[in-house]
């Protein structure tokens, strides 16, 4: 038996073949899609609303900071320990227990009236996100079989997740017209509405038997999870206390040193929390390295041009939003197509032009003057839409490809890591990039521009970087244009050795 054979299916008896899916089966992939797409949302759906957040609640630059970092780090620290647990307790299980502490949390958000407890909210959200992502997108992986189902299936369901990304800033504008808070509590009836519909569509899979889990890695979760917090936590300060802070230096150094210990761990226990053998394939090094540049330059880009339209045009808040509106547009439709293009081209060549379009894209707005102008704005908008709808799916299918049922809850959050530690570290230094040319006492348009200029050159540079990176797995392959359409994103040649030995065994 295969491991595309082993795939399971969301109810005994349904089956994911290729060409026709059940009614049940198309329901519980767009449940899926809702929740992915809730929380690409939140991510990037709270920019907008910031200056009024901080009017109602008078809170400082820094403390408006958080209200963001709370929910990237909440986000960022938790994914290798959500799609383990997904592995282990069983994923409709973590999916759905999750999904309704972001309802709840939602609701709470846009509820307070303080600002601590406004951070702590989204940070509570952005914990259950760490675990509905991985749990969803392993409960996918593991549906369909890999090849033209899974990447049909990961096609529609990465888009969904770049859909939302793209237009949390159009819908944040929207509701900004209704009040701030509005952009906090929409989530929480949508996120109720999907636990509903889920739990009546998403069979119940079954947890890892206790015998065959061996104990759980609690330290390795420990370790891994306060890494990754303390990474984070470190990286989103550091711009208001210093890089070289005291302050600065002992969180960087503690996040090494449970790094350290976290792989000593993983090395020794009998069941890791984390595989390192997982970390061998070359193509899930490149999906993990491609898909951190990517939504970090992005990020970066989307918060540029936010304060450049605002600040030196007086754009409103709606004005801003639908600036963007293009770009998410565009991944929606590209969702209809872009399984056959991964099924003709392969992931590696999506992957790359993909890539190649999002380089173009910034370095077009690098013309960019103080008065905006849309021969600039929106070549480079649509260009990025381009860009997110192919690149974004071709990196998921890649991370996924060649992965066995039993970790492909692992792979899941350390994608989600990636892309959340990307967003952190683009962010951190583009806001660092920002101080350094004096953006903080810029007081003409000119000065302002200048401050911003030297970021979108750091975010083309970051996003050439991914693509030399996707191009020398490119490269690297030297099978025929069949043949890479459905082989050449498994670069681990030890695991797919050991998949051919489990066949010839069986």
């Amino acid at each position: 038996m295969s491991h595309s054979d082993t795939a399971t299916t969301l109810r005994p008896g349904e089956s994911a073949a290729s060409g026709r899916w059940p009614l049940r089966l198309w329901g519980a992939l767009i449940v899926l899609c809702g929740a992915l797409f809730l929380d690409a949302l939140d991510t990037s759906m709270v920019g907008v609303a910031l200056p009024s957040i901080r009017e109602s609640l008078h809170l400082s630059t820094s403390s408006l900071q958080w209200v963001v970092s709370g929910y990237v780090l909440g986000y960022g620290g938790f994914l290798l320990l959500g799609g383990r647990a997904a592995d282990l307790l069983g994923r409709r299980r973590v999916f759905l227990t999750a999904l309704a502490v972001f309802a709840v949390a939602s609701l709470l958000s846009g509820l307070v009236d303080d600002g601590s407890l406004l951070i702590a909210t989204r940070f509570v959200k952005g914990i259950s996100a760490a675990f509905t992502a991985p749990a969803g997108l392993s409960i996918i992986t593991t549906t369909f079989a890999e090849g033209p189902d899974r990447n049909r299936a990961l096609s529609i369901y990465t888009t969904c997740g770049a859909a939302g990304f793209s237009l949390g800033l159009v819908l944040s504008g929207l509701l900004t017209e209704a009040g701030w808070r509005w952009t906090l509590l929409v989530p929480a009836p949508v996120a109720a509405l999907i636990l509903v519909i889920g739990s009546k569509l998403i069979h119940r899979d079954q947890p890892v038997a206790k015998e065959q889990r061996g104990g759980y890695d609690v330290l390795g979760a420990v370790t891994s999870t306060g890494s990754v917090l303390l990474l984070v936590f470190g990286i989103v300060r550091a711009p208001q206390v210093g890089w070289l802070a005291p302050i600065s230096i002992g969180t960087f150094v503690a996040a090494v040193a449970l790094a350290a210990g976290f792989v000593v761990t993983e090395l020794r226990v009998a069941n890791p929390l984390v595989r390192l053998g997982v970390l061998r394939s070359p193509s899930l090094i490149r999906a993990l390295i491609g898909g951190g540049l990517m939504f970090g330059a992005y990020a970066s880009f989307q918060f540029v041009v936010t304060q450049y339209l605002q600040t030196l045009s007086g754009w409103s808040a709606l004005r801003t939003a639908l600036a963007f509106l293009p770009a998410g547009l565009i991944v929606l439709l590209a969702s209809f197509k872009i399984a056959d293009v991964l099924n003709k081209y392969g992931t590696a060549r999506v992957g790359v032009a993909g890539f190649a379009a999002l380089s173009l894209g910034y370095l077009q707005f690098l013309r960019i003057g103080q008065t905006p102008s849309w021969w600039v704005i929106l070549p480079s908008i649509v260009l990025l839409g381009l860009g997110f709808g192919l690149a974004f799916p071709a990196i998921n299918v890649q991370a996924a490809s060649g992965i066995a049922d039993e970790e492909q809850g692992l792979v899941s959050g350390l994608l989600n890591t990636a892309l959340q530690v990307g967003i952190t570290v683009v962010l951190a230094a583009s806001t660092a990039i920002i101080a350094a040319n004096g953006g903080g006492t810029a007081h003409s348009n000119a000065q302002v521009l200048a401050s911003y200029r030297p970021v979108l050159v750091f975010v083309a540079v970051a996003t050439v970087g991914g693509l030399l990176i996707l191009a020398g797995g490119l490269l690297r392959s030297r099978r025929s244009p069949v043949e890479s359409t459905l082989a050449e994103e498994l670069e681990d040649e030890l695991d797919v050795l050991t998949l051919r030995e489990q066949d010839l065994m069986v």
